[in-house]
């Protein structure tokens, strides 16, 4: 490496570690904005929908050099990618912060079975143990004496659960979409969450918040800027460096989360769901460090 590739490389690494901590952070501001009386679909709406205009924008801006099809799979990832942030999300209010991180990072484990699935590719001796590993995690977090079965005890959980595996069908599917530009793949991704909010919505007949003109403001505004920069920032560091470093350093998130929900909540987890919860940073620690999850 010369100089100049150090430099790309370090601020390659701090932009992985800077969207992570976003990501870890980012239940505490929704959940004041939900104590304000700001339901967090409608922040993920307002946000999002800022989001999307600055993509589409920039999206009209290089249109020019984008010779690229648009194939209809668009339209599932853009399903995938909003019931993703949605389930994940609206989990990280309902729910205990870092048991819904630690469910919704099992993703490395879907991921693998559906590239098996949909891609064909191989599953190797070392994704198989982690995904025993994964498993064993799964079974301690969600085993309950009085409940008995290791299985989702709340809506959080299901929620948690459910956006893994869609985060999971999301990544798959962009890799399938690869010959796709990363510009139309964002833009299309943002509508979906924007689309899939507005459904929501509807079906839960949400009345608009009655909130302040200047908090709408403040919401679409930082909120849109902090979600480009964190889009911004995690695509910057993909395209700098190794699959299964970005994989690892993402892990930093949990870290940021369980910190977060410590020292702003009184949220704590039993024993047995922390060795769980390890277990299951374990395995995709486990298949981020293989350099491929099959």
């Amino acid at each position: 490496m010369n100089t100049v590739n150090n430099k790309e490389y370090y601020l390659a690494v701090a932009a992985i570690l800077f969207s992570s901590a976003m990501w870890g952070l980012i239940w505490y501001p929704m959940r004041l904005l939900e104590q304000a009386g700001m339901p967090v679909v409608w922040t993920i709406l307002v946000v999002y929908f800022a989001s999307a205009v600055v993509a589409t924008l920039q999206l009209l801006w290089v249109r020019k050099r984008l010779a690229t099809a648009w194939p209809p799979t668009l339209w599932f990832l853009a399903l995938a990618a909003g019931l993703t942030n949605i389930s994940f999300l609206v989990a990280l209010i309902e729910g205990e912060v870092l048991r819904v991180m630690l469910l919704f990072y099992l993703s490395p484990l879907w991921s693998v079975l559906l590239s098996r699935w949909w891609l064909g590719e191989r599953i190797s001796r070392l994704a198989m143990l982690m995904i025993l590993v994964a498993m064993s995690g799964t079974f301690m977090m969600l085993w309950h004496p009085e409940v008995g079965l290791p299985w989702p005890h709340g809506p959080a959980d299901w929620l948690a659960l459910f956006a893994s595996v869609m985060f999971s069908v999301n990544n798959v599917l962009s890799r399938k979409l690869a010959q796709v530009a990363m510009e139309v793949k964002t833009t299309v991704v943002y509508w979906g969450v924007v689309m899939v909010a507005v459904v929501v919505l509807l079906l839960k007949q949400s009345s608009v918040p009655e909130l302040p003109l200047n908090l709408w403001l403040a919401v679409m505004v930082l909120g849109g800027l902090c979600f480009t920069a964190m889009t911004i920032s995690v695509l910057y560091g993909l395209a700098r460096m190794p699959v299964f470093r970005s994989a690892i350093l993402m892990l930093f998130e949990l870290l940021v989360a369980a910190a977060s929900a410590w020292a702003l909540t009184s949220e704590r987890m039993t024993v047995a769901e922390w060795i769980g919860g390890a277990l299951i940073f374990v395995a995709a620690y486990g298949m981020a460090k293989s350099g491929k999850g099959h």
